[in-house]
């Protein structure tokens, strides 16, 4: 295999970042010896993350055995994981915005189409559902874990008690009609055809797309980990992969 220079389009605060944890993880568990050091770990499982690198590529630059990437992958995922904030220090986050922003988007995974469980209907493809909060800037505030794509927007919103966290913070959330019956301090545009909406109503639903679609910053960001946008792996490693990715987001975009 050909092996070239390269380069990932993160600051050196990531890298710093992680290769911290690494250390810190390697301490605690008494390792003398590692094929590769904490720095150069980092920037293997960076790689991984932001440019979507395969384990046998990523093997032939950094001079290691696959199944060695393949731990050392793991090993950071896992370190960045337990890192990541949950949804009650999310709503606390969120609590000291105006408001926050709602909405899911569909991470595609390669499955076929027995796999009807990760099927979406909404975007015509297999993929794992995930809800976004952001802020009024849509600035990415909190990620959820991973549910099957069959699973409608608002459902995954009650299963992750997004809505009663958002609500017992007293955090009013924009959101699209997809979460229509949610209650709580959730606002929706009016429901109909346009057509049929009073010069009010359409107004106000004017003015709810312009504030909605700032959630679409943060979906961007979020995307621009290439690993996200076409997952291999097995479904049961989504979640820690989204949370290894907010982690890194939350602590080097501050």
């Amino acid at each position: 295999m050909l092996v070239y220079p390269s380069g990932i389009d993160l600051s050196t605060s990531s890298l710093r970042f992680l290769a911290r944890q690494l250390s810190t993880r390697h301490r605690e568990q008494g390792t003398r010896w590692r094929r590769l050091p904490a720095g150069r770990q980092a920037l293997l499982v960076l790689a991984h993350l932001r440019c979507g690198d395969t384990y046998a590529r990523l093997a032939a630059g950094f001079e290691v055995g696959i199944a060695t990437v393949y731990r050392y992958v793991a090993e950071a995922v896992e370190v960045l994981a337990a890192l990541a904030p949950d949804l009650r220090t999310a709503a606390c986050t969120a609590s000291t915005k105006a408001f926050v922003i709602l909405d899911g988007t569909l991470l595609p995974i390669d499955r076929i189409a027995a796999d009807r469980p990760f099927y979406s209907g909404k975007h015509k493809k297999h993929g794992m559902n995930v809800q976004i909060i952001t802020d009024p800037a849509g600035r990415l505030v909190w990620a959820s874990p991973a549910l099957p794509g069959a699973v409608h927007d608002i459902k995954a919103a009650r299963t992750h008690g997004i809505i009663d966290a958002l609500e017992e913070a007293g955090v009013e959330c924009w959101a699209d009609k997809g979460y229509r019956g949610a209650g709580g301090t959730m606002r929706l545009p009016y429901w109909g055809r346009w057509e049929t909406l009073s010069a009010g109503q359409q107004a106000v639903n004017r003015s709810h797309a312009r504030i909605r679609a700032l959630v679409e910053q943060a979906m961007a960001t979020l995307k621009t980990w290439r690993l996200l946008r076409k997952l291999r792996c097995s479904t049961t490693r989504i979640t820690s992969l989204v949370q290894a990715v907010l982690t890194l987001h939350l602590t080097c975009s501050n």
